[in-house]
């Protein structure tokens, strides 16, 4: 059962009000227990097509009802106006260098901003309507792309609060040294397990972003995370390949030791 609902969020306004989309486990009101968490990024593409952006999802909702995870999805829709996404998912000031995108320029981080009101706004109202297990050890965050970086991002610098992170397809390529800082930067992480992931053909003759990712995943592995990195052959930077990997990650990031 996917519940839907708009919301605006105050620190980040947008004219038109964002959906956010609430998935709850097929037993949930037949049962008393309490279930984990995990929090999407672009949340207008993880359940259905005819929301999702470029007309295809993840197709979350029908692997769900497939294998029946006792889990709750919370998926928060992107900031659709204009390039706010962009700022809104990033944790880095970068600049955007791409003819197809001319006249964005400057891209201002504000992904700390994102990350404290999922963190202490919506996390708060979701543990206090639904029956959740509210602790670190059972609350996850994914993404894909840009959502990819911060799902990272959230692991890293919000690591007493996500046990488990999905980067899927992460935007290494817009900031790889801030990426690299803030990777190497990283101190007294408790367990976290980080799943990161790359197609082979997200990128033309440009490796940088995947040695980017074994360095990524072979630092964070010498501080203590357990990471699962991985190349995907022939995969693409869309939705419909993404798709492919949410048994791999979600079966990975809530694993228990």
């Amino acid at each position: 059962m996917i519940h839907i609902t708009r919301l605006q969020i105050e620190e980040m306004p947008t004219i038109r009000m964002r959906r956010l989309y609430v998935s709850l486990p097929y037993d949930y009101h037949r049962s008393q227990k309490r279930y984990p968490v995990l929090y999407m990024f672009d949340g207008q593409n993880v359940f259905y097509d005819d929301h999702a952006t470029f007309g295809k999802s993840w197709g979350m909702k029908e692997y769900l009802e497939l294998t029946r995870v006792g889990l709750i999805v919370v998926a928060i829709e992107s900031n659709p106006e204009g390039n706010r996404r962009l700022h809104e998912y990033s944790p880095f000031r970068w600049e955007l260098d791409d003819a197809a995108m001319e006249g964005i320029g400057v891209i201002t981080p504000m992904g700390k901003v994102t990350m404290d009101w999922i963190t202490g706004t919506l996390k708060k109202e979701m543990d206090s309507k639904y029956r959740t297990l509210s602790d670190r050890d059972h609350t996850y965050i994914a993404g894909s792309s840009m959502g990819g970086l911060m799902a990272l991002y959230a692991g890293i610098k919000y690591n007493d609060i996500f046990s488990g992170a999905a980067a899927v397809s992460p935007s290494f390529e817009v900031a790889p040294k801030a990426v690299m800082r803030m990777v190497k930067g990283a101190k007294d992480l408790k367990p976290l397990r980080l799943y990161i992931d790359l197609g082979t053909e997200e990128f033309e003759d440009h490796s940088e972003p995947y040695s980017e990712m074994f360095e990524t995943a072979g630092v964070l592995s010498e501080k203590g995370a357990v990471v699962e990195a991985r190349m995907i052959e022939g995969a693409k930077h869309s939705e419909a390949y993404w798709e492919e990997r949410i048994p791999e990650f979600i079966n990975f990031i809530t694993e228990k030791e």
